[in-house]
């Protein structure tokens, strides 16, 4: 049974309305110090999944194999494009007032920013086909903690539109565990553990992007999630 999308969707809606509910009481260092924290708690999720990996030239090959095809078409631009195709549903209910242009661009940027942070992390993408293929919905739960409070922290400046987010997100991310699900009978152990490693990476780099480190670009990364086990049954096939 499927449960990480409604878990992880739920903890989008309830901590974008209780943000948005307590907006005028949640101390400023706690608004700038916790998505650190949640970066620091991504790169942890990633290095343990990253050593569950079978073959580790299987890992490297799908991952630069992967962000190189990204890159080549623009896959990140892309993402952004779709997700600020969201604007226009936001200007429907958050009309700026005379003189507030300037803030009101700023909310529509930073909304845009959290669809595609929530809707095509490559933790969620990951964590969705992770659960549809071996039934483990870990990857999600605990993105659903981290989910949860960053929503919270997004909705003080952003309001309730921040909870509204949990509908795509859990849309997209049942599409890719009930689709998972039919490609877990092609595959073996070998192949999922390659995977998982792959995911973990992509986890570890999104960890780097929320802490402000480095900006990996994850979403260009992506497609490492689809070649990785075609690269592992032919890795296993020629070397055993």
């Amino acid at each position: 049974m499927i449960v990480g999308p409604y878990i992880n969707g739920a903890c989008v809606l309830i901590g974008g309305i209780g943000g948005a509910l307590l907006s005028s009481k949640m101390p400023e260092r706690i608004r700038t110090t916790m998505p650190v924290i949640f970066g620091g708690v991504s790169m942890c999720m990633g290095i343990m999944l990253v050593i569950k990996g079978a073959n580790m030239p299987v890992m490297v090959l799908s991952i630069v194999l992967g962000t190189l095809f990204g890159e080549l078409v623009y896959l990140e631009k892309g993402i952004a494009k779709l997700g600020s195709k969201a604007k226009g549903l936001v200007e429907l209910v958050t009309r700026s007032e005379p003189g507030t242009n300037e803030s009101q661009a700023d909310f529509l940027n930073a909304y845009v920013a959290i669809i595609v942070l929530f809707c095509a992390s490559g933790t969620g993408i990951f964590g969705a086909m992770h659960e549809g293929m071996t039934g483990d919905a870990s990857v999600l739960i605990a993105k659903s903690f981290l989910d949860f409070f960053t929503a919270s922290i997004f909705a003080t400046t952003l309001g309730y539109s921040v909870a509204v987010i949990a509908i795509p997100q859990a849309m997209i991310q049942l599409g890719l565990a009930y689709g998972a699900t039919v490609i877990m009978p092609l595959t073996t152990p070998m192949m999922q553990a390659d995977f998982t490693a792959a995911g973990g990476v992509l986890m570890f780099a999104t960890g780097f992007r929320i802490c402000g480190i480095k900006s990996f670009p994850v979403a260009n990364m992506l497609p490492a999630l689809v070649i990785v086990m075609p690269i592992s049954s032919l890795w296993t096939s020629v070397f055993g």
